[in-house]
């Protein structure tokens, strides 16, 4: 007896792939549904007759659960997954699987885009060349604001996981002081020194955020370690917006009391357009993309293909709720 095809929806895949990756390798598994974006309200009748939904940001509440008979597997398409109600999934048998590691090298490359973007000011003095500043200028060169060198200063980094440790390998290539803050038991790199939070806040002059955001993360950076440092210190964040006390940030940024801000994340996304961040002195944003080369949205659609091809196999990987 043929076993049938399994049933397909992927809710929003536009992220994933807004067309220059193809889903022959996902459709050649089932029947497939492939959504740009999907609407709270349309989910339900999108999935109904899903046996696997493939979900980056579209929430999947227990209610939702529920009213999907069929399902048997929710892919994140993503590492985190507080997306979706494990709770809700694990009543009822549902696997869900995520995607770890796939965007490591990208995020540790962003966070030095925003460090080097502080540290040369690149576009700025293209855009002032541009302008005929240097033609007109009586010396060979010119700068508006002092250009620093990192080598030899202090990186800071909070949360020593895959991203962490990645960052901390490149810092330690520029000749930087390594210094983590991880709650992890693991032995650390011999380049890097452990660090209590708020020592490590007080001597660095880069700080990098790589933590979970959880009840005791939430909000991390408040106004206490924004007051431990440096004026000369930038703060550069592509973990989770919430970490971050923004409006304390946004008061800290405008009084001067830090150099700046790099953020890739911020806690509601996309941001309204009175969000204090945005205009705030000496902050750069971007919109959420240190994940989103296009290797690493190769390697993620790869590994949700492997995901949901081993679970059809019954031997299901990366699964976040084991023993459900």
């Amino acid at each position: 007896m043929t076993t049938p095809a399994p049933q397909i929806t992927v809710l929003d895949g536009f992220t994933l792939n807004p067309g220059d990756l193809s889903w022959e390798s996902l459709q050649a598994l089932g029947e497939c549904a492939i959504y740009d974006r999907t609407e709270p309200h349309q989910v339900v009748e999108r999935a109904a007759t899903a046996t696997v939904v493939l979900t980056n940001k579209v929430v999947l509440t227990g209610e939702l659960i529920a009213a999907l008979p069929q399902l048997e597997s929710i892919g994140v398409l993503a590492t985190g997954y507080n997306v979706v109600d494990l709770e809700a999934a694990s009543q009822r048998g549902i696997l869900v699987t995520n995607v770890p590691a796939y965007s490591t090298a990208s995020v540790a490359q962003m966070v030095f885009a925003h460090i080097l973007n502080f540290t040369q000011r690149v576009s700025e003095h293209h855009r002032a060349v541009a302008a005929g500043r240097w033609a007109a200028s009586a010396d060979f060169c010119f700068w508006d604001v002092p250009l620093v060198e990192l080598a030899g200063k202090t990186m800071g980094i909070v949360g020593l996981g895959q991203t962490g440790r990645a960052v901390a390998k490149l810092a330690d290539a520029l000749g930087m002081r390594v210094l983590a803050a991880t709650r992890s038991a693991r032995e650390l790199p011999a380049y890097v020194t452990r660090r209590e939070l708020d020592p490590l806040f007080q001597e660095s002059d880069v700080i990098s955020l790589h933590c979970p955001l959880t009840p005791a993360t939430e909000k991390l950076v408040n106004r206490h370690r924004l007051g431990l440092m440096k004026k000369t210190a930038l703060l550069i964040n592509t973990s989770r917006g919430a970490v971050i006390d923004e409006v304390a940030l946004a008061e800290a940024l405008s009084a001067g009391a830090l150099a700046g801000a790099g953020l890739d994340v911020l806690s509601v996304e996309p941001p309204p357009a009175n969000h204090p961040l945005i205009g705030a002195p000496n902050c750069v944003l971007t919109p959420h993309i240190a994940w989103a080369t296009r290797e690493a949205r190769v390697r993620l659609l790869e590994t949700v293909v492997e995901n949901i091809a081993a679970f059809l196999a019954g031997r299901p990987q990366n699964v976040v709720n084991e023993g459900c």
